[in-house]
């Protein structure tokens, strides 16, 4: 297992965490958050060689979110 699907499903293990503790709070933000993390997460674990692109999206999925 190289570092990106490493860090890919780690990605996914604390998105899923954010999600969970978006719906117990009743943070619609934070759990919107958390599936974004789970996503990027998913892409750098299958296309490991895509960190980039799937750090651009969490940039995007941040300035989005900030509006």
């Amino acid at each position: 297992m190289n570092k990106n699907v490493f860090e890919g499903k780690w990605k996914q293990v604390w998105g899923q965490a954010k999600e969970w503790w978006g719906k117990l709070t009743h943070d619609n933000r934070k759990q919107a958050g958390g599936k974004a993390s789970q996503l990027i997460g998913l892409l750098q674990q299958k296309y490991g060689s895509t960190r980039g692109r799937a750090e651009e999206l969490n940039r995007r999925l941040k300035e989005y979110e900030a509006h």
